[in-house]
């Protein structure tokens, strides 16, 4: 660890998490990313894929909606987000670059989430807290990592890795979405104009 980085470096604080009492998934990422914490938004960074994944999960624009009605979708959905990290030192917004950081305390918010049925761990990172997790939930998992870092893993493949632990949990259908319904912005969707709208306006009545 470099003491003159820690001395200079201002301590980032993060995001409070977005859960409710039909939370059936917890999500964990590590610690927001430099965009994120500008933004005061989960996964704001434009390259990072996690609310793609969702969207192709849910047949829903996500990135189209506002921030506010995109966290009320998750909700509903019964999916948590968080971050293991509270706070931490950080040049950037790598995980290879988290100095001393200091751990959510995950047990009190777990505590809080009756129908909780598993953790995901978004990535590596994240992952490294499993041996707590694992006490927390009946099943914890890691799945690939929505950063724009994991650039091996195809949006495809990682989109077929969480199907596979949301439909688990009743979060989506366990089979993938036929491309009509994908947002525009999914790679394998076909041009659909006016899609985002029509889709908002189909939410809003069902609200």
């Amino acid at each position: 660890m470099n003491d003159a980085f820690l001395v200079r470096s201002p301590r980032l604080r993060g995001l409070p998490p977005v859960v409710s009492a039909s939370t059936r998934l917890l999500l964990l990422g590590s610690f927001p990313s430099a965009a994120s914490l500008a933004a005061a938004q989960y996964y704001a960074h434009p390259r990072n894929q996690f609310w793609m994944i969702l969207a192709a999960l849910w047949g829903v624009d996500l990135r189209a909606l506002p921030y506010r009605q995109r966290l009320a979708e998750v909700r509903r959905r019964g999916l948590g987000i968080w971050d293991v990290y509270a706070s931490c030192r950080r040049d950037g917004s790598l995980d290879s670059a988290i100095e001393a950081a200091e751990p959510n305390d995950l047990a009190s918010l777990v505590a809080r989430l009756p129908r909780l049925g598993a953790i995901a761990h978004n990535g590596g990172e994240s992952a490294r807290t499993m041996r707590l997790t694992r006490t927390l939930a009946p099943e914890v998992v890691r799945l690939p990592s929505s950063s724009p870092a994991n650039a091996s893993w195809s949006l495809a493949r990682k989109v077929d890795a969480w199907r596979e632990v949301f439909a688990r949990h009743g979060l989506c259908d366990a089979r993938p979405l036929p491309s009509r319904s994908l947002p525009p912005s999914h790679p394998g969707a076909p041009a659909q104009p006016g899609w985002a709208t029509a889709r908002r306006a189909k939410g809003a009545r069902s609200a």
